[in-house]
């Protein structure tokens, strides 16, 4: 099978979405631009871990004053669901986030999960304990998502998936575990129900 990368210099919509029910979500980012739609699964510690990271990201830029990033974002902010028909185009494997300077803007890179690592000489150890992103010349490598955000739409990004991940079950306010619609056994008090 050959492998697709999907490149968008810009995006009309980059979001983070779930299916299903609190406790039994499919967590998925789409990305749109120009009449193609391009879905990936994703977890929702893989969201989480994304939205940190560009947060970090944006923090960095605003203190290097590399751009202006506006405190409040004007923009109508995009509630609406994901796109349909929510086909699987890939599961998200390995993530990357790049600031690109010269045009201020932020590429994220998500491609799809392999089964191959680098291996290093014979005794069958990989040669970086961190998964890498393959080249895009490797055409027998995974798919590719690759997006290029405004900062603007970044932020718009991290707003929409915050509020998704929150949007799940309710932790305990005693264990932390998330509790189902009919309660769960918590462990902090003995077992008892909650």
């Amino acid at each position: 099978m050959s492998r697709i990368i999907n490149s968008f210099e810009s995006v009309d919509r980059f979001v983070t979405g779930t299916v299903g029910q609190p406790g039994e979500r499919a967590f998925y980012i789409q990305a749109r631009y120009s009449g193609t739609l391009v879905t990936v699964a994703i977890e929702k510690t893989q969201a989480q871990a994304l939205v940190e990271r560009l947060q970090i990201l944006l923090k960095e830029i605003r203190k290097k004053k590399e751009v202006e990033i506006p405190q409040k974002s004007i923009s109508i902010r995009d509630d609406q669901p994901l796109e349909s028909p929510i086909e699987e185009d890939f599961r998200v494997g390995v993530m990357a986030i790049t600031w690109l300077n010269a045009e201020a803007k932020i590429m994220i890179e998500v491609q799809a999960i392999s089964d191959e690592l680098p291996l290093n000489g014979s005794d069958g150890e990989a040669e970086d304990s961190d998964p890498k992103l393959i080249p895009d010349d490797d055409l027998a490598g995974p798919d590719l998502l690759r997006v290029k955000l405004s900062v603007s739409q970044i932020k718009e990004f991290i707003v929409r998936t915050v509020a998704v991940i929150e949007a799940g079950r309710a932790p305990c306010t005693f264990c932390g575990i998330p509790i189902d619609p009919n309660g769960h056994l918590c462990p902090r008090a003995n077992g008892y129900r909650r």
